[in-house]
């Protein structure tokens, strides 16, 4: 990941790395000092190199000597600490300071990192093909395309009421996915509606923490909760059972976003926060989490929640070693807890919903329970 970028002598010095302990400090686009990967990746480093600067005074004839040049040493020394993500730096020109600062877990937020320079392709029907895709997909009218088309496939499916119904839902769902986007600066593309798959909140840009892959992630079934608690209050208030039926309806499927199986939202919770842990007692406890949410689902009698949620943490512990190979900067210690609260109470808060409407003897609204147990 990109840990640093400023000025130096006129062009970007780029500092690279990641938790496994390797840096790589680039001058433009030459890469001028490496630290290789070490259980030691905190602390004080320091990287130094040598840059050859023509002097300012040249001699007037074409037999110049070589001793215009001079070599000029660039030392650039870093304080890094991961978990809260803080590193102070300072830049030395000759053993001279020149700049000095800091970087934070909001500058990582807000930046944009380097963009490699792509290279040149030729012409091809598979990219010509690809290339309409991307122009076709960032036009408005697919997504008006897109939404008839799932307004007919939820019709025909069940009626043309319920399925302006679930479209809200899904709506509602995405556009708490555009809100988290936009709350950290991101550019958006919007929200596209797939038949019989759900919806898609689709960005400009790329997340560069884990912290914002969780609240992106998690508010999505976060805004579905709120819908659904907003219906049973209508549903209180009226007595309509149509409310009654969006309520536990939009409750079964922003809990089933919610399973930790990639690429579903609480996959990429989960993953945040596990990879976020560097420990092994971080992954033990981790496991010792998933074991404990499988006993109460199978308790409560909600056999399809627990062997999903069982499928879903295996594939977050198989891929735990591969977490410092991330571009992510990782969750500190007080977020890898609030964000495994916001989950859980999320998920314990949709299943209330789900149960209670369940035990009001209706045999539809009873349907989103019965889902789960089988």
């Amino acid at each position: 990941m990109e840990l640093l970028k400023i000025d130096c002598l006129g062009k970007p010095l780029r500092l690279e790395g990641s938790l496994a302990g390797w840096q790589q400090l680039f001058w433009g686009d030459a890469l001028v000092s490496v630290i290789q990967a070490s259980p030691d990746n905190e602390g004080l480093k320091s990287h130094t190199f040598e840059l050859s600067i023509q002097s300012p005074v040249l001699a007037q004839t074409a037999d110049a000597e070589p001793l215009d040049t001079k070599a000029i040493k660039i030392t650039l020394e870093t304080d890094l600490q991961w978990q809260p993500f803080v590193i102070d730096y300072s830049l030395l020109k000759d053993d001279e300071v020149i700049t000095t600062g800091q970087r934070t877990t909001k500058d990582i937020e807000r930046q944009t990192p380097t963009i490699a320079i792509a290279e040149k392709r030729q012409f091809s029907v598979v990219g010509l093909a690809s290339l309409g895709f991307k122009l076709l997909k960032s036009a408005k009218v697919i997504k008006v395309l897109l939404a008839g088309a799932s307004v007919a496939a939820y019709s025909w499916l069940f009626s043309f009421q319920f399925a302006l119904a679930l479209i809200a839902c899904l709506v509602f769902h995405e556009y708490g996915h555009i809100r988290a986007m936009k709350y950290f600066g991101m550019k958006t593309k919007g929200i596209y509606l797939i038949p019989f798959m759900g919806g898609l909140a689709l960005s400009d840009e790329k997340i560069n923490t884990r912290w914002q892959d969780v609240v992106i992630s998690i508010m999505g079934p976060t805004f579905g909760l709120l819908m659904s608690i907003a219906s049973l209050i209508a549903y209180w208030i009226t007595g309509n059972i149509f409310f009654a039926g969006l309520a536990t309806f939009n409750a079964l499927l922003n809990l089933f976003n919610l399973l930790p199986i990639l690429p579903l939202d609480g996959g990429h919770i989960l993953k945040s926060i596990s990879f976020s842990m560097n420990s092994l007692m971080g992954l033990v406890a981790c496991i010792l989490g998933a074991a404990v949410g499988v006993y109460i689902s199978y308790s409560l009698g909600l056999a399809l929640l627990g062997f999903l949620l069982l499928i879903g943490s295996a594939e977050i512990v198989f891929e735990w070693k591969t977490r410092h190979q991330s571009h992510l900067l990782p969750l500190d210690r007080y977020g890898q807890i609030f964000s495994a609260v916001w989950y859980f109470l999320t998920v314990g808060a949709l299943i209330g919903i789900i149960w209670y409407f369940a035990s009001s003897g209706d045999e539809m609204l009873a349907l989103p329970l019965e889902i789960l147990k089988s």
